[in-house]
């Protein structure tokens, strides 16, 4: 958990540890950074507003070397914020006040999402140019590494494993993100954006994701 208020780290902390999560906390980016060193956490609670490295850069640096799920914590509440979380690697957004049971649930869900799709083995993936291991979370465009976040690789999953079908936006968000999240048409479009963007993808000219109006998204299949 990394948060520059006292207060705030303290209540997580103990709210945290009584429903048996182990916890590391840091003040700030720096800190955090020389954890991630020592330490491979399961996710990270960020705050956005800190001294000399904010959530947001700091996110982003995480997302250079890791994968590991990230909820925003933050008192920013407007749809801008959320979606410049989301597009530096966020896969979570919560504002402050919230409930504590709310946080709970979404960290509960997070860590059920990342070990069910850890367990769901299968034959990679090939369309064209691109290749999703499932087996080994690796995506490859043409042999190079594509490195999405933890939300944008259940996302392309998702697409890629019901290749040739559509998928309705709620069925997506239920699955990528839980209950909880339907009718959040703008977190789904605003990681799709996102993938489809590390993938040189394009809403007007898909090499892969096809939008279907009003419905939702299809993956290309192979002919």
């Amino acid at each position: 958990m990394v948060d520059d208020d006292e207060r705030t780290q303290h209540m997580l902390s103990s709210m945290l540890r009584l429903d048996g999560y182990q916890v590391i906390t840091a003040n700030d980016g720096h800190e955090a950074l020389e954890h991630f060193n020592h330490e491979i956490p399961d996710l990270v609670l960020l705050d956005i507003m800190m001294p000399e490295i904010n959530g947001y850069d700091l996110c982003q640096r995480l997302r250079e070397f890791s994968q590991v799920p990230i909820i925003m914590l933050t008192a920013k509440d407007s749809e801008q914020d959320m979606i410049e979380g989301l597009d530096v690697g966020a896969d979570d957004y919560v504002t402050k006040p919230f409930l504590a049971r709310e946080l709970l649930a979404r960290i509960r869900a997070s860590l059920r999402r990342t070990r069910l799709w850890d367990e769901r083995p299968s034959p990679p993936f090939q369309l064209d140019d691109l290749t999703v291991d499932f087996d080994n979370h690796r995506v490859q465009q043409g042999g190079k590494e594509i490195c999405p976040t933890a939300t944008e690789y259940r996302l392309l999953s998702y697409l890629a494993r019901n290749a040739g079908r559509v998928l309705t936006a709620d069925a997506i968000l239920n699955v990528v993100w839980g209950e909880g999240y339907y009718g959040d048409v703008h977190l789904l479009q605003s990681t799709m954006a996102n993938l489809r963007n590390k993938l040189g993808d394009s809403a007007r000219r898909p090499k892969y994701i096809l939008t279907r109006s009003g419905i939702g998204y299809m993956m290309r299949k192979e002919a």
